[in-house]
């Protein structure tokens, strides 16, 4: 008779107590027991109602720096109070940009090291916008770009001389407003150096506000027209941008930069910042606020419709009317009535020429170097 030795079986069922026998051909038969499935996060229960935020304080945007936000509110007597924040990830793509009106939650003592989150952003009355330069272009197209939200003036610092007037950047800044839906302001300084006569005649028809600025005046009519207000200030390199704002708000810790030889001035500012205005006299008047913008040497305008470029021209707007409906008012369209409505005397050729040439650049037909032309206003 044979008998199996328990201990020489494979599986050492008899050598090791509580482990299955593991005998070669048979297959292991599995129960709901041995089966453990991790749910996916996906499959987490998640509330469909995000958190009401009732403790946010408000504040406004006055920064943007490598996803760190400068905010300022303020305290309980009426001083402004900065604080650092970030975006909160309820927010998801929402960008926030300086002037955004926010919702601040978390550390909002302003404290050395404290960090608050923006969990709102309100609803913004204007947009300002700029589209980038051709070295910033995607493969979707020219890069667009917000530069301030819920301003309502821009005020275009130009200098009248060293550097001259240049009208096509001008003319640019102007469309930019109109689109937005934003007044416009002209800032002509270094008034000692040439008087505002040919900048004035060339923008007569369009009755632009304009204020003089000359070395050592008070610019209390420039303070004036920024009361209650937030207002942007645009300009390129060298026309004394800097200078102004230092001297609207001495604190501002902006640097001054010189011109250079070649009538070009060295960019001194990097970003924009919101600056708010000393009160004037002990005045309880609200003095508005300055967004000072970096020196820029473009601002592009790919994303206004053809329609709003033409209405950043009023004076050409009624040229226009007995057009065809597809004209495209540009020196290619042989009947276009802006011709006859210029040759008539009703508006100045400089200016359809600088209108033709915002069409070309706006459609990508011109070089970054031949989108703002002397448009002849220099000596």
């Amino acid at each position: 008779m044979y008998v199996e030795d328990v201990a020489r079986v494979p599986g050492t069922l008899g050598g090791t107590r509580g482990k299955e026998l593991k005998l070669p051909g048979r297959k292991r038969e599995y129960d709901e027991d041995d089966v453990r499935v991790r749910p996916g996060r996906s499959s987490r229960p998640r509330t469909r109602t995000r958190p009401r935020h009732d403790d946010a304080v408000d504040a406004l945007v006055i920064t943007v720096d490598r996803g760190r936000y400068g905010c300022v509110r303020e305290d309980a007597a009426g001083e402004p109070e900065v604080i650092t924040a970030m975006r909160a990830r309820e927010l998801g793509r929402k960008s926030v940009v300086v002037g955004d009106r926010v919702a601040l939650v978390g550390d909002v003592s302003g404290d050395t090291g404290s960090l608050a989150r923006i969990v709102r952003i309100a609803e913004r009355t204007s947009v300002l916008r700029r589209t980038a330069d051709d070295d910033d272009t995607t493969p979707e197209g020219r890069l667009e770009r917000v530069v301030v939200a819920n301003a309502d003036q821009l005020v275009i610092v130009s200098a009248l001389s060293d550097p001259p007037p240049r009208t096509g950047f001008i003319d640019r800044c102007l469309v930019a407003a109109y689109d937005a839906d934003i007044e416009p302001l002209l800032c002509l300084t270094k008034a000692d150096l040439a008087g505002p006569e040919r900048v004035l005649d060339y923008y007569a028809e369009l009755d632009l506000p304009y204020v003089l600025v000359r070395p050592g005046s008070d610019l209390a009519e420039l303070r004036e027209r920024l009361a209650g207000r937030i207002s942007v200030l645009v300009g390129h390199s060298g026309v004394g941008k800097s200078t102004l704002v230092n001297r609207l708000v001495p604190d501002a810790l902006r640097a001054v930069g010189a011109v250079s030889a070649v009538g070009k001035g060295r960019h001194t500012s990097t970003s924009a910042v919101a600056l708010r205005l000393p009160p004037a006299g002990g005045s309880r008047r609200n003095p508005g606020w300055i967004v000072d913008t970096p020196g820029i040497r473009s601002f592009g305008l790919a994303h206004v419709s053809a329609e709003s470029l033409l209405h950043g021209f009023p004076d050409l707007v009624e040229g226009t009317l007995e057009d065809q409906p597809n004209c495209g008012h540009t020196a290619a369209d042989v009947d276009c009535t802006l011709e006859a409505w210029v040759a008539a005397g009703q508006a100045d050729r400089r200016r359809l020429e600088s209108y033709r040439r915002l069409l070309a650049s706006r459609a990508g037909d011109l070089e970054p170097r031949d989108q703002q032309p002397d448009t002849g206003l220099t000596a």
